[in-house]
């Protein structure tokens, strides 16, 4: 039952006793108390319509016979309780802000000499505001029931003796009340009543000097008469409830009906609550003591209250950027000039000694719940990569760009990007947690560049596109600036991310060499051909496929694209060779020399065109011209020293290898033999040796002879 319901009802069957009468002496003891000169001046208005309510509704005065019957037995009592309210006060005169007077001793005289006031009546106080009053009156009828009490006047009627202590508890709960619903609805209105909260801090001082804290502790059953009611407590609370209604009113969308509603809420809730805390720095304040330390106390309590909140939204399932804005809302934003630390609200709101906004586990939880969150994210970006290269480059078979003469990608920049606001934006938030992000980015790379390695061997496999070798570059390149910024940059170890993009060079550097056999190839078989030797066409037609590939790896950066380079030349040479060395028929002078001027000539266009382009391998230059020269050689004693030349030039040639060149020369077998038996002891070491290999990766052509 609703306490105030309660009220009404006792009220209505029950009336306090007779009061007290003795001397006038006790008439004016109570008078002084209650004109303590603590009330503002400027309250006398609020006081007089109490006094007149008061007297309006005063019953006729007691009956002499009345007063002489119980003159004997509570007339002193009566007189010390009242001393005892009076002197206990003046030892705890609290100043309010505007210094204001105590209600008029009329009031205190008039339920002295007058019929007090009813449980109902007192209460229609409370229910006014006109706080002050009621504690008077309350207080006159507890200290009555206490000298009652001590008479053993309920001793044969004790049932009366708990109505009347339960009309005071009830009356004083009922203060208790009035007292939270000022203190919570004073934020609520757009002015603050000063007046209301000054005889609040009045009403709290006279209720403590009344009620000394003797270690009384009321509880269920037990006679509360006399115990202190800790309005100071209940004020401290109050303000606390105070806060939480302020918190759990900021408006919140739901997520369907606004996107970003966690970063609406959270700006609802700093602009509310600041405006909050500049009226208590200005208007509150000053209707209280020093000694109450109002804004302290307002700035715990709605600490409290935003942590309960905040503990409550990180319980929700939040989205990778809800986690971010709650994150960061708690590390960057609640205690800065946006928030607390407003310059409006220095310095009487500190932060200094908050506690934490959220305990350290609530606080880790988020953290996980944001970086398990961000994996997802951060796969989502990578993906997003790799799909604009498809749709935007690939298929429709946009050249890359070319800056410094480079061919480039911003593959390695977008990542970058990715990696470096993410750090950037969780650094901020701690740096435990930048660090994270960034080693979850780099785990999500390791996964992210076979993925695309794989998207890209498909697709270029899938068709001939004259964008592969431009591309294939260009992700070079990237993918080595993108190794370089990791290192510099961003400081983490690369080393796992080395071995995937170097096994990625390999593979996209196979697939740029399967190209190239596969256009060079049908050239280098016509090599020695019939129609190869009456062919009048140009005879750089195989330096022009070879150019188109290599000419690319010229905007490619170093090392890579010089190694690449050496492998073209490598490639085209041995290649060459192999074509050269295959058996054939035997061939006449007039055919060996021309056979031997074209091969001098396309190696000529061959190695200028590669050494033009960037190549440093010199060594390959006389290969195909000594096997060349040797063909097309008129004097068969100076075959021996051409052979002589190729194999100082190439140590790793072998025994097959210089058979197949004079089976080409169209010597015979016996010859051949004892050509090779001459050359043989002057060679250190005709099977190998130090050096750059050629041969040995040329499969010599079986030659059937007899030695």
């Amino acid at each position: 039952m609703n306490r105030n319901t309660e009220l009404d009802r006792k009220s209505v069957t029950s009336e306090p006793a007779s009061p007290v009468n003795s001397a006038g002496e006790e008439k004016m003891e109570d008078g002084s108390e209650l004109s303590s000169p603590t009330f503002h001046s400027g309250d006398s208005g609020f006081f007089e319509r109490g006094i007149k309510t008061m007297l309006s509704i005063r019953k006729s005065k007691r009956s002499p016979n009345k007063e002489k019957g119980k003159e004997g037995t509570g007339s002193w009592k009566g007189k010390r309780l009242s001393l005892r309210f009076s002197k206990s006060y003046e030892g705890n005169k609290t100043t309010t802000c505007n210094g204001a007077e105590d209600i008029s001793e009329d009031i205190a005289a008039e339920l002295i000499q007058g019929k007090p006031l009813s449980v109902m009546e007192i209460n229609e106080l409370i229910q006014k505001r006109q706080l002050l009053e009621a504690f008077a009156s309350i207080k006159y009828l507890e200290d009555e029931t206490i000298a009652e009490r001590d008479a053993e006047k309920y001793k044969d009627n004790p049932q009366e003796f708990v109505r009347k202590s339960k009309d005071v508890d009830l009356l004083y709960n009922s203060l208790t009340n009035a007292i939270q619903s000022i203190v919570v609805g004073t934020l609520e209105h757009p002015t603050v009543e000063d007046t209301m909260l000054t005889s609040l801090v009045t009403l709290i001082a006279r209720e403590a000097a009344a009620h000394p804290n003797t270690g009384d502790v009321a509880g269920p059953g037990s006679d509360l008469l006399g115990t202190p009611r800790k309005w100071r407590e209940e004020w401290r609370e109050a303000i606390n409830e105070s806060a939480r209604k302020r918190v759990q009113r900021v408006p919140m969308a739901s997520k369907e009906e606004e996107s970003s509603w966690l970063d609406l809420h959270l700006g609802f809730l700093q602009k509310q609550l600041r405006e909050d805390l500049l009226k208590i720095k200005l208007s509150v304040k000053k209707c209280y003591p020093e000694e109450y330390q109002v804004c302290d106390m307002y700035v715990e309590a709605f600490h409290r209250a935003i942590a309960s909140h905040l503990q409550d939204l990180s319980q929700r399932p939040l989205e990778f950027n809800e986690l971010y804005t709650l994150l960061d809302w708690v590390a960057n934003i609640y205690r800065s000039e946006l928030f607390l630390g407003h310059p409006d609200l220095k310095p009487e709101i500190k932060t200094e000694n908050l506690s934490l906004l959220l305990t350290p586990d609530d606080w880790d939880k988020l953290k996980n719940d944001y970086i398990a969150s961000a994996k997802g994210k951060i796969k989502s970006y990578f993906g997003n990569i790799l799909r604009l290269e498809v749709t935007e480059k690939w298929e429709k078979e946009v050249h890359p760009e070319v800056k410094e003469n480079l061919y480039h990608s911003s593959v390695s920049f977008d990542i970058q990007t990715i990696i470096g606001e993410h750090m950037k934006i969780s650094g901020a938030i701690s740096r435990s947690l930048g660090t994270k992000m960034v080693e979850l980015c780099l785990a999500e790379l390791l996964e992210f560049i076979p993925r695309f390695g794989e998207e890209f061997v498909v697709w270029s496999t899938a068709q001939d596109s004259p964008i592969f070798a431009p591309y294939f570059v260009a992700y070079i390149n990237s993918f080595h600036d993108l190794m370089s910024g990791l290192e510099t940059v961003f400081e983490v170890n690369t080393e796992e991310l080395q071995k995937i993009l170097a096994a990625l060079t390999r593979n996209f550097t196979d697939i740029f060499l399967n190209k190239l056999r596969t256009k060079a190839q049908p050239l280098l078989k016509k090599i020695l051909t019939k129609d190869w030797i009456l062919a009048t066409e140009r005879p750089d037609s195989l330096a022009s496929v070879v150019s188109q590939f290599s000419e690319h790896l010229q905007h490619m950066k170093e090392p890579v694209g010089q190694e690449l380079l050496r492998d073209v030349h490598k490639y085209v040479v041995r290649e060459y060779i192999v074509q050269v060395i295959k058996p054939r028929r035997k061939m006449n002078e007039e055919t060996r020399q021309h056979v031997s001027e074209k091969m001098n000539k396309e190696a000529r266009i061959l190695n200028n065109m590669l050494i033009d382009q960037g190549s440093d391998s010199d060594w390959l230059l006389p290969a195909i011209h000594h096997i060349a020269n040797i063909i097309g050689e008129k004097k068969k004693d100076k075959i021996k020293e051409h052979i002589k030349e190729l194999c100082q030039d190439y140590p790793d040639i072998r025994k097959e290898h210089i058979l197949a060149v004079l089976a080409l020369r169209g010597l015979g077998p016996t010859r051949r033999a004892a050509i090779f038996r001459q050359v043989y002891p002057a060679l250190e070491s005709p099977d190998g040796g130090e050096g750059s290999a050629l041969f040995a990766e040329i499969d010599a052509p079986v030659i059937i002879s007899c030695f």
